[in-house]
């Protein structure tokens, strides 16, 4: 089965074609410039193509890429009709959907019902699907994997925030964390290389990236997240400010003379590592200017390890206990002196690390002391493929 993974963005859209049975990705690649005059790159059969293709919609878009994909000389299939099926990433579904779906003319209405919660990405996602409906046609089926729907089977005490509970009833505030399609991965694949059932084992998962995010997974299931109704709240990151008193908002726009949207902007894009290391945003940038005796990059650094390791104790401590904690995304896979440092002091856990063994970046590894405890891995995400095996899922039970 050939499944073409779209990940549209406001400006962007990302595709991958991969056969989900096997994990083989056959053709990958990024249009960009959407609405501005359009670029296409592309990588199949060991070639990277960049093309300057107008891209006046998200339509034309989708059109360059199932054009590149049945191009006579650098596609990977010779015709649309080898699509047998399309796998969204949906950033929002709201308390509507605790799993991946087929999308529907209801699912839809569902996902425009959840934009005022991620107002910069459903729309984008909807645009993306659309776009698909009007080049493929409706007889290829689709299917919406959602950010949130992981987290869905947290308890009431952990996504509920302590405001008048109208708030919730009325306009569903409440905790609903994102990258929940990574988490989800690295648990199950965790899982699978240490061969044990899912079902028995308590698991941190640390998604650090520009974008960071916690994971308490309990036999399977999210029972709490980092992230809350936004992706600002939880751990600091390349550029959010991740949790503080909200009092600080309030401070700075009467201040500053700032609305409430541009101190929350401030927070979203101007805070994190970036706001505390005067540096960058990219954890690699802080790493250098850390070494060279930074003073404020290696504080931001050292908050962001604090921060981390104190999450991982705490959502030990609401599963009652730890077996696995799992790294994963750009700085989780690729930093060891990071992961080193998040895990000092854990000991009194079960939690090690294995120096030598930590010294690897972007592949699966055990990373604990032999016969620790407390197993601690790396693991590189694979959204792309839990989104098509999701996909092949839902359409073979259609059928």
């Amino acid at each position: 089965m050939n499944v073409l993974i779209i990940n549209a963005g406001s400006s962007s859209l990302k595709y991958q074609l991969m056969d989900p049975e096997t994990g083989a990705v056959s053709a990958k690649g990024l249009c960009e410039r959407i609405y501005i005059d359009g670029r296409l790159t592309h990588n199949a059969n060991g070639k990277k193509i960049v093309k300057d293709i107008p891209m006046p919609t998200h339509s034309e878009a989708i059109q360059a890429v199932l054009s590149a994909l049945v191009d006579p000389d650098n596609g990977v299939i010779s015709s649309m009709k080898e699509i047998d099926a399309v796998g969204h990433r949906v950033v929002h579904g709201g308390e509507s959907f605790a799993s991946s779906v087929l999308i529907t003319d209801q699912v839809m209405q569902a996902v425009e019902d959840c934009t005022p919660l991620a107002p910069l990405h459903n729309p984008a996602n909807i645009i993306g699907i659309e776009a698909c409906r009007a080049v493929l046609g409706h007889d290829v089926p689709q299917a919406a994997v959602f950010d949130t729907a992981f987290h869905q089977t947290m308890p009431e005490h952990a996504y509920l925030y302590s405001i008048p509970y109208e708030y919730y009833e009325n306009d569903k505030i409440r905790r609903y964390g994102f990258h929940g399609t990574s988490h989800r991965y690295v648990s199950l694949r965790a899982a699978e290389i240490l061969g044990r059932d899912p079902a028995e084992l308590k698991v941190v998962s640390c998604h650090l990236g520009n974008g960071s995010s916690l994971a308490a997974i309990d036999g399977g299931r999210c029972v709490d997240t980092s992230m809350g109704f936004t992706p600002l709240v939880g751990l600091p990151m390349g550029t959010r400010a991740g949790d503080m008193d909200v009092g600080v908002v309030e401070f700075i726009a009467n201040k500053y003379d700032m609305t409430i949207s541009e101190a929350v902007n401030l927070l979203n894009k101007e805070s994190g590592m970036l706001g505390l290391s005067g540096v960058s945003s990219d954890f690699r940038d802080l790493e250098q200017a850390a070494e060279k005796d930074h003073h404020r990059a290696t504080v931001a650094l050292e908050i962001f390890e604090y921060r981390v390791r104190k999450m991982i104790a705490e959502y030990a401590a609401a599963m009652g206990g730890v077996d696995v904690v799992v790294f994963t995304a750009g700085v989780g896979e690729n930093a060891p002196e990071t992961r080193a440092h998040i895990l000092q002091g854990l000991g009194f856990m079960g939690i090690t690390c294995d120096p030598e063994k930590n010294n690897c970046r972007g592949k699966e590894q055990i990373i604990s002391q032999d016969g620790a405890p407390v197993t601690v891995m790396v693991v590189p995400t694979n959204e792309e493929l839990m989104i098509a095996q999701d996909t092949m899922e839902l359409v073979l039970d259609q059928e």
